[in-house]
């Protein structure tokens, strides 16, 4: 059985009558990660929002969404409601949005594992320090003590990588999780994400713009284009063979990006324009 199912997905603004996602369809398998790309305004988010029914109050939706087997377009929002977190995890693009300001992390761990696993503060405080320590986020007791904002946006978004790892999630949804990381902390919330989906074997929807995080993680590839799925198929074969333009544009655009950088760094050209930037 597939683990997400969606069929003829239409999304539109209730407001200007406006399309943003045009009858998709697409599957996602048990421990399979299946990345979603495209430019901004093509209609990823709001596809991730539409499965987990998180829309404006302007926005609808269409079509059949089915997670293992059940449907969840038709869900009261009472059921709707144990399933997000719980069964479906959502890794946001901005830490700042998933926590509450006025609380300690401590008290978002609290409330969300007792409402989900039915632990103690006790159980919740000793596990929560285990699986932050997990992501490398230490001393564990002083970032539970801590406020969101006293917090980078690498550290964010590990806590909601730690917060996974405990409630053990059938589906992990990322959104765009690097997008405002700077290199160092892209590479080290890829590398938790990785490990996160090994140890508890999960199925992963990835949303992303970034082909670099795109070859590092996913199994199969889905591009699309104005609110519409243009191409699909294994992630090796979409990066090396893209058959539609758009997807030859997205690579073609991303190697002219880097590859002056690559080629900087392997020929040394970069301590030498260092060299010369201090001189002058």
């Amino acid at each position: 059985m597939n683990m997400l199912e969606v069929d003829r997905l239409r999304v539109w603004d209730a407001k200007s009558g406006h399309v943003i996602v045009h009858d998709s369809s697409f599957r996602l398998a048990a421990g399979e990660c299946l990345a979603i790309v495209g430019e901004s305004g093509s209609g990823k988010s709001m596809t991730c929002r539409s499965i987990l029914r998180l829309h404006d109050p302007s926005i609808r939706q269409s079509g059949e969404i089915r997670f293992q087997g059940e449907g969840l377009s038709d869900l009261p929002e009472r059921d709707m409601r144990e399933r997000r977190g719980k069964r479906i995890s959502l890794v946001m693009q901005n830490g700042m949005n998933a926590f509450d300001p006025s609380c300690k992390v401590r008290v978002h761990f609290r409330e969300t594992l007792g409402r989900h696993m039915g632990w103690t503060r006790r159980q919740v405080d000793e596990r929560a320090e285990i699986a932050l320590a997990q992501v490398q986020l230490r001393p564990a007791k002083d970032v539970l003590n801590k406020y969101p904002h006293e917090l980078s946006g690498g550290m964010l978004q590990r806590l909601m990588i730690g917060l996974s790892l405990l409630l053990e999630p059938e589906l992990i949804i990322a959104d765009e999780p690097t997008t405002a990381l700077d290199a160092l902390s892209q590479y080290e919330v890829l590398v938790q994400l990785r490990q996160l989906k090994a140890r508890i074997g999960c199925a992963m929807l990835l949303i992303s713009h970034d082909l670099g995080v795109v070859r590092t993680m996913a199994d199969r590839i889905l591009v699309m284009r104005q609110g519409r799925i243009v191409e699909e198929g294994d992630a090796g074969n979409v990066l090396s063979h893209p058959r539609h333009p758009y997807t030859q544009h997205l690579i073609h655009t991303r190697r002219q990006l880097t590859e002056p950088f690559k080629a900087m760094l392997e020929e040394g050209g970069y301590a030498e324009h260092e060299r010369r930037r201090k001189v002058l």
